[in-house]
This record gives structure tokens, C-alpha cells and sequence, in this order.
């Protein structure tokens, strides 16, 4: 058993508590959050679970070999450095930082000192991402032949979307939160995993009013391994959560939709799909899990990490804050 501390009880903290019950090597043991009311629920729910009575008190914990932090981003790299000198494992909720050079930092001790650290990009252990990599990757023999364009559409009907009411204010605020860093983010993940960095050339950006409120529209054009990207994003949709990244070829596209939804087209031929969206789903969720475990013990693992992470959000943070060149 790998023992899991677990700090940040909102919406992400227990959808990881329910995703590790019964688990077979991975083991939540210790728990913690500022608010004692969501505290008290979350060990009414899972009585074996034992609190700790600060983050700090928890990361000193005996016998833990990970910690996954949960929290809204502002102390994610103070909770991730402490988690390293207690010689533990991380696995940090994104977006990574609300300070770059805090990151960078940390990322830096994690590459001298040769730390385990990752950041929860699910789609990392997915089908998409695999079938992307082996049609456009560096290694790919261009099945579909050269790449010509990728899209991104999302669309919520409202953010923050209804699940994540409990999540707090500072989702739905400029400073930390908004559609872009949350979902969008995601995608530029797995853009720039497949191609490397992207450039940002146009970015139009609408706030509310109020001077808090986090983004309600994005359109944008970037650049990455010479492939032009187009973005469209808002509030305004029919469905909670709808989005699409569709990659068009020479010969042929392959779109994923609905997260794991994926389906292939070859010029001439019928849409192929490799599975539907919760089927792919819960295995990429199986296989996420898998490489935690390997990051645990010290072995090969597909999860982003920190230095992957800070630059997928370094994108984003261009976004929002385009200016055009004079």
C-alpha cells in the first residue's frame, strides 16, 4: 500500500477521495482542510480516514509517501516544498502558481534533487492524447498526413459550472480562477504535448464589468511547431460542459469531444469512433492512477510534470493578457 495525505477537501479533493476508495494500492490516510465543517463531513462519510490538524501537521505525518494538494492555487508551491522536505511525492491540482518565480524555484530543486512532483492533467492518460501523439508527435510516421490546424471550442452554460459550487469564490474570480485556467488549460496541455510550445498571436478577451469577475469570452489564434490554433470559448452554451479539439490533416482528423470522447476520419471514409467518452473515461482514470503509483515508487510515468505544467499555464496567462506587438 502507498500511503496518500490529502490536503483540500472541496470539489477536487473528494472526487479524488472517491476515485482511490478501494483502491488497490493507493490509500488515503490522513486529511485536512481549513474549513471544519467540510472536514467533519468528509470523515463522517469516510470513517477511517483520520484528520490532521494543520497542512503542515499532515505532511510531517510518519508513513505517508505522496500528498495531493487539492487547495486553491495560492499556497500550492509553499504546501509542495514542504511536501519535498518530508521527502514525499506530490501530485498539486492546477493551475500550478499564482507566482512564477515561486514555481520556477521549486521546479529547479525538483530537477537538481530529482523529486517526484506532477500536476493533475487528466488527459494525460488518455486515449485522445495517445492516438494524437502516435498521427502528430515528434516520432509519428503521419498517418493522416501533415498536420493542417487545431480547434478548440468550449462552451458553459454557466461558470462556474454547477458542480463546483462548493469549490469557493476565488473559482469564478480573475485573479485565480476562470474558465481558461480550469478547462481551457487541459487542451493546451495536450496541444503542447504533442506539438511543444505554442505562440500566442491574437487574443480578445472579455471581462465582466465589476473588475472581479473572471473571463466570459476568449477568442484567440496561436502558433505552435508552425500549426495554426484557433480558440473560441464562452459562457453562453446549452449543456454545463461542452467542448471539442479537433485536429485537421492532409488525409484525414481525429477530434476529441466531451474529454475522452475520440473519433478518427480518414479522407473518404466513415467516422471511426475508438470508444464512447465514460468508457474512455474511466480508463484513462484507471491508467492515471497507475502512473501516480509509478511517480510514487520512483518509476516511469506519463503524468505532466511542474516544469510541463508551468509552461501550459504560461500559455494561458498569455491569453489573458495578450497585447499586440506596436
Amino acid at each position: 500500500m502507498l500511503s496518500i495525505g490529502v490536503v483540500g477537501l472541496g470539489v477536487m479533493g473528494q472526487r479524488m477521495l472517491a476515485r482511490l476508495a478501494g483502491h488497490a494500492r493507493l490509500r488515503v490516510t490522513r486529511v485536512w482542510d481549513e474549513n471544519p465543517e467540510v472536514l467533519r463531513q468528509v470523515l463522517a462519510h469516510y470513517p477511517l480516514l483520520r484528520a490532521a490538524t494543520s497542512a503542515e501537521a499532515l505532511i510531517r505525518e510518519p508513513g505517508l509517501h505522496g500528498l495531493y494538494i487539492a487547495t486553491p492555487p495560492g499556497p500550492h508551491i509553499a504546501l509542495s516544498q514542504q511536501a519535498l522536505d518530508a521527502g514525499l511525492a506530490v501530485l498539486c491540482e492546477k493551475p500550478l502558481t499564482t507566482d512564477f518565480d515561486a514555481a520556477r524555484e521549486c521546479i529547479a530543486r525538483i530537477e537538481r534533487e530529482r523529486q517526484r512532483a506532477a500536476v493533475n492533467y487528466s488527459l494525460a492518460s488518455s486515449t485522445g492524447l495517445a492516438q494524437l501523439q502516435l498521427a502528430f508527435g515528434a516520432a509519428s510516421r503521419r498517418p493522416l498526413g501533415a498536420l493542417a490546424s487545431v480547434g478548440i471550442e468550449l462552451r458553459f452554460a454557466a461558470w462556474p459550472r454547477p458542480w463546483q459550487a462548493g469549490a469557493g469564490p476565488w473559482l469564478s474570480q480573475r485573479a485565480e480562477g476562470g474558465f481558461s485556467r480550469e478547462v481551457l488549460s487541459h487542451f493546451i496541455f495536450v496541444l503542447q504535448r504533442v506539438l511543444g510550445p505554442a505562440r500566442v498571436t491574437r487574443s480578445e478577451v472579455v471581462y465582466p464589468d465589476d473588475g472581479v469577475g473572471s473571463e466570459t469570452s476568449l477568442e484567440a489564434e496561436l502558433v505552435a511547431s508552425g500549426v495554426p490554433v484557433t480558440i473560441s470559448a464562452g459562457i453562453g452554451g446549452e449543456r454545463a460542459d461542452d467542448n471539442r479539439m479537433i485536429w485537421r490533416a492532409s488525409e484525414g482528423e481525429i477530434e476529441l469531444r466531451d474529454w475522452f470522447g475520440v473519433t478518427q476520419q480518414r479522407q473518404g471514409e466513415r467516422v471511426q469512433s475508438l470508444g464512447d467518452a465514460e468508457t474512455l473515461r474511466m480508463n484513462g482514470m484507471t491508467d492515471q492512477l497507475a502512473h501516480w503509483a509509478a511517480m510514487l515508487e520512483g518509476r516511469s510515468h506519463s503524468l505532466p510534470g511542474f516544469a510541463e505544467a508551468l509552461a501550459v499555464q504560461a500559455t494561458i496567462e498569455s491569453l489573458l493578457k495578450y497585447t499586440p506587438a506596436p
